[in-house]
Parts: C-alpha cells; sequence; structure tokens
C-alpha cells in the first residue's frame, strides 16, 4: 500500500468521528502515517523527570505566588496578572493539564520548557496515539492516560467548591473557528466529566456588570468556572473594538474570586521561561532546593539566565520569555554568530531568556514527499501533579507549530 493510501487508512476514521480533523493544517501535512519506537527504559525516565521537574516547580511557583511585584515584574508577567497569578488551586501543583517538552542529548534527558498555561498536543497524544498505536500491533505507551484528565478536573473543580467558589456554571471556550483550538477544547470538555459543561466560542463571551457571562440568544448567562484555551498574557491584552480593557477587567474577576479558571491563573508563573532561570539561579546559589531536588535540576534543567553569560563560552539559545511554539527564539554558535531563527512575526518585542543549547536528536521521517531527516522532541504531559500521556514532534532545529506529528509506540 502506497504512504497515501496508508495514511488515509489511519486518519480518515478519525476525521469522521470529529475527534481529530487536523491531521492536515494549513494544507500541509501534519500528523505522518508511521510510528516512532520507544524503549520502556526511555519511557520510565521521561516520566520520572516530568514528575520530579514538575514537583520543583510547583515548590517554585508556591513561593513566587506570595512574593512582591518586583518579582512579577522580573518574570515577565504582564502588571494586568499580578493579582490573578496568585490564585491557584492546589499548593503543589500550579496547572492541572500542564506539558514538559524534552530533548534527548549527549548528556541525557534535558527540559527545554514547560508549556503550563495552554498546552496542546492532547488530542494527539491521549485520543490518537493509540489509534495508530493499534494499526500497527505495538502496545500505546499512553494507555490508559485520558482517565487521568477526568480525575484532574473534577479535583480542580471540587478545590475551587470548597475553596468557596461557585462551580455550577461551567464553560469550555476557545477561538472556533481554530480547528486545533475548538478540538481540543472540546476534547477536554468530554474527558472532564464536568456535568453541564458547555462549548462556547471565546467571542461569545461577554462582561457584563461584574460577571463573564454567555451571550445565547439575546441573554446573559453568568459563567462559574471557565476552561480557557486561551494564554493569560494574552487575555491581559484583550480590548473591545472601542476600547474597553475586557481582558483586564475578566483578570480582575478572578482576581476577586468571582470566576473560576482552568488553568489556574498560577500556570502563568509556571508558563514563563524566566522561571527556568530563577530555578538555576537558585541551584546554582545553593539555596531552597534539598539534595535530591538539585539533583533533578542538574539531570534534567538547562543552565538560563536572564542575561547572555554563553557567549564567548558554548552555543546558547535566545527565547522571548512568553513566546510559545518556537516563536521567536534564535540560535547562536559560541562565539555569538548567528546560527537560525524562527521566521513568524510574534514574541520578538518580549523580554529574552538565554539558555545553554542542545541539539535535537535527528531521525529518519516518511512523509507525503518522500523520506528525511528531522530533529525529535518529546513532549510528556504534567495531568493533575502526576506525569502522563507522550507525543512527538519532528521538524527542524526550531520546533514549531507546523512541526509533523509522530505516532509512538512501545519497541
Amino acid at each position: 500500500m502506497c504512504y497515501e493510501a496508508w495514511r488515509e487508512r489511519l486518519y480518515a476514521p478519525l476525521r469522521e468521528e470529529g475527534l481529530f480533523t487536523w491531521d492536515r493544517m494549513y494544507d500541509e501535512e501534519y500528523a505522518l502515517a508511521t510510528i516512532l519506537p520507544i524503549a520502556e527504559s526511555r519511557r520510565r525516565e521521561i516520566a520520572e523527570a516530568t514528575e520530579r521537574l514538575g514537583a520543583i516547580i510547583g515548590k517554585t511557583v508556591q513561593i513566587a505566588r506570595q512574593s512582591g511585584e518586583e518579582l512579577f515584574r522580573e518574570l515577565g508577567l504582564p502588571e494586568a496578572t499580578w493579582r490573578a497569578v496568585r490564585i491557584a488551586v492546589s499548593e503543589r501543583h500550579p496547572t492541572v493539564v500542564g506539558r514538559f517538552d524534552f530533548a534527548w542529548t549527549d548528556e541525557g534527558l534535558k527540559m527545554l520548557e514547560f508549556n503550563a498555561d495552554t498546552p496542546t498536543g492532547i488530542v494527539e497524544a491521549f485520543h490518537v496515539n493509540g489509534r495508530i498505536c493499534a494499526e500497527y500491533g505495538m502496545a500505546d505507551p499512553n494507555e490508559g492516560m485520558a482517565s487521568q484528565i477526568g480525575e484532574a478536573f473534577r479535583e480542580a473543580a471540587e478545590a475551587y467548591r470548597l475553596d468557596g467558589y461557585r462551580t455550577d456554571s461551567i464553560v469550555f471556550s476557545a477561538l472556533d473557528w481554530h480547528e486545533e483550538d475548538a478540538g481540543t477544547t472540546r476534547y477536554l470538555m468530554r474527558q472532564s466529566g464536568l456535568s453541564g459543561a458547555r462549548f462556547a466560542a471565546l467571542a461569545d463571551l461577554r462582561v457584563y456588570g461584574d460577571r463573564l457571562c454567555l451571550l445565547r440568544d439575546g441573554e446573559h448567562e453568568p459563567i462559574d468556572l471557565l476552561y480557557r484555551l486561551h494564554a493569560l498574557e494574552k487575555l491581559a491584552e484583550d480590548r473591545d473594538t472601542d476600547g474597553y480593557p475586557t481582558g483586564a477587567r475578566v483578570l480582575d474577576m478572578i482576581a476577586e474570586r468571582r470566576l473560576a479558571v482552568l488553568n489556574p491563573p498560577s500556570a502563568l508563573i509556571a508558563q514563563t521561561k524566566a522561571l527556568q532561570a530563577l530555578i538555576w539561579n537558585l541551584y546554582e546559589a545553593g539555596q531552597f532546593y534539598a539534595d535530591e531536588e538539585r539533583e533533578a535540576i542538574r539531570s534534567y534543567m538547562l543552565p538560563t539566565y536572564l542575561e547572555n553569560r554563553f557567549e564567548g563560552r558554548c552555543a546558547y539559545v535566545s527565547k522571548p520569555i512568553l513566546g510559545r511554539e518556537g516563536g521567536g527564539v534564535t540560535l547562536y554558535e559560541a562565539d555569538g554568530t548567528f546560527l537560525e531563527c524562527d521566521r513568524e512575526a510574534l514574541y520578538w518585542e518580549q523580554p529574552m531568556i538565554y539558555q545553554q543549547r542542545v541539539e535535537l536528536p535527528v531521525v529518519p521521517v516518511r512523509h507525503e514527499g518522500g523520506t528525511a531527516d528531522a530533529r525529535l522532541l518529546w513532549g510528556s504531559f504534567l495531568i493533575g501533579g502526576r506525569a502522563s500521556a507522550i507525543v512527538a514532534r519532528a521538524g527542524g532545529r526550531i520546533t514549531g507549530n507546523l512541526a509533523y506529528y509522530v505516532p509512538v509506540g512501545m519497541e
């Protein structure tokens, strides 16, 4: 069977079910009709690194939430978010659904960043991967892990309720015209098990009085609990067509406990790459972390700073503090020579962090155009503080929005 026919056999049923309809994006192949084997030992190490780093980030965010505004400024958080980010649903876990990005390097597994606020790749990891593994007769490394999503969402909703929030009216919201965002949000809503939850387009949400509401049939229906696939730093900038600062008003509602949100606001502290610089600074100073935590930082994290300490010493990368999908990333050689940068227009205005550069391993991938070498990035989900499903992406030195999704099976 030719590649194109095999690909259609794999992905047509998923499209027809309506659960995964973005196997092609922007008229380009996104999901590959191939499978990447992973050894049990590597699967275990990814899970271990995910949980250990998750605990370290949770401990750091817990203290950061209680700190002064000067730290929030250093972390690059928009001022409109400063009151809201102090709110969490768990003292130990700053996010409900997060995703680490890892690279296997000559020095072992290294964490590149933590997508704590609005991670995607969820449907691919928790649903699609198992279906593709079944077609290849391979064990799914993510088998049974979708149930963790429901457990984590229900625990978070109950935590809000016990903290005095209303949780009767629940809305899951995203850009309805964005196939991946809307599909991911609807999948999470179904997996959440939250009774009465509804999907709504972001465009149908309104500030009305002192509440965030869903505008439906001319009526404003107050929302108690909102899952939003909409980054908090973008929300801080949102304005109506007349210039009214809608986003800042919603952040005020969150800070004043009139709206519960998932992921919780504390996720933005975990999201900023400046937190990696803070963790590395504390590690180098021998402060705050126990010996076991320091060992995990040394093993799985990369030297990261708010200023360039690498030029003349080793290859490095600059990244926007709140950039996403490889946006605004630039790679440099040790002498400061430019190597490569992201070609999109987003995030270049943000403050940068500087991180030791590591090379993503090269793997051959088969796609519609034939076979080519690509660089492999591993995503690992942290759900309710527990290591969960993994997802693989293959692209260039900088993993952008259109890097291929590669299904993964147990070796």
